[in-house]
């Protein structure tokens, strides 16, 4: 487990530019010196400004330096029109902000998931992050194929019985049109007691989205923490995103102090933008 004592040197140099207060990581993690350039991205999960409208979110991802969104259907509705969701949209795309995806999309029956189908449609993304009941796994699966779109189920951890970890989810998609893929949140994947690095190695082939967190304990009571605090070796998950050659996003998912959390957002996005710069 990290601590306040394993301060990286990168402390004050400038490669912050999220703003974070403090950075605590591995101690033995040069800057790097080449010139290459990850792969992946960084984003932000919707579900972190479930409390807030979309202009407040629009604030927020502008003053941490974020340009990718995860949307969430609260600030879109799945009913919307598609003149209610040109509106949304724009408001985002006006502040330089990305939709790469939607979701997490909840899909209980056919009609939920020609909604959630057409709803990305509409957005204009091609790529739903999802959690189908496992009965509609083969209706998904030619949505997919109609569509030319990919979905990306998330794992929600040890309390809940649908999708607990990644290999859940690639038990039931393995023979499966490749379209079909995982969302994995590595801080649900650590509550299960899994290795977030292990299972994105495993599952390389189908991992389509990543949702980026820490957390306090590897039990079902784990609650999210602020990145760098808790027991998540995120060099390692990064080493392994490296390894091989992730090209998604990582999107912060913060369910900490959710009525104010731009300060865990920014210590959060800063740590992981502290770990991207070194080897």
């Amino acid at each position: 487990m990290n601590s306040r004592r394993q301060f990286l040197k990168l402390a004050g140099t400038g490669i912050l530019a999220a703003g974070s207060s403090s950075l605590y990581a591995y101690p033995d993690m040069p800057v790097r010196s080449d010139k290459t350039f990850d792969t992946f991205s960084i984003g932000m999960a919707g579900y972190t400004f479930k409390e807030f409208s979309v202009e407040k979110t629009i604030e927020m991802m502008k003053r941490i330096g974020v340009t990718n969104l995860s949307l969430k259907d609260f600030h879109m509705p799945m009913n919307s029109t598609q003149e209610q969701i040109n509106v949304v949209l724009e408001k985002f795309k006006s502040a330089g902000i990305n939709v790469y995806t939607v979701g997490v999309v909840y899909m209980k029956t056919q009609e939920s998931v020609d909604q959630a189908f057409e709803y990305a449609k509409m957005a204009g993304v091609r790529m739903i992050v999802g959690a189908p009941d496992y009965e509609l796994l083969p209706y998904v699966e030619k949505k997919l194929k109609i569509y030319d779109y990919k979905m990306a189920i998330h794992n929600h951890g040890p309390d809940n019985p649908l999708y607990p970890n990644a290999r859940d989810i690639w038990n039931h998609i393995k023979d499966l049109d490749s379209r079909m893929g995982i969302c994995i949140d590595i801080g649900h994947t650590t509550r299960d007691g899994q290795d977030p690095a292990v299972d994105i190695l495993k599952y390389k082939s189908r991992i389509y989205d990543i949702h980026i967190k820490d957390v306090d304990k590897a039990s079902k009571e784990g609650k999210t923490i602020e990145m760098g605090r808790g027991i998540i070796n995120i060099p390692k998950v990064v080493a392994t995103l490296r390894k091989i050659r992730y090209s998604g996003s990582c999107s912060l998912e913060f369910e900490k102090d959710m009525k104010d959390p731009l300060p865990g957002i920014a210590e959060s996005i800063g740590y992981f933008k502290g770990v991207m710069a070194c080897k």
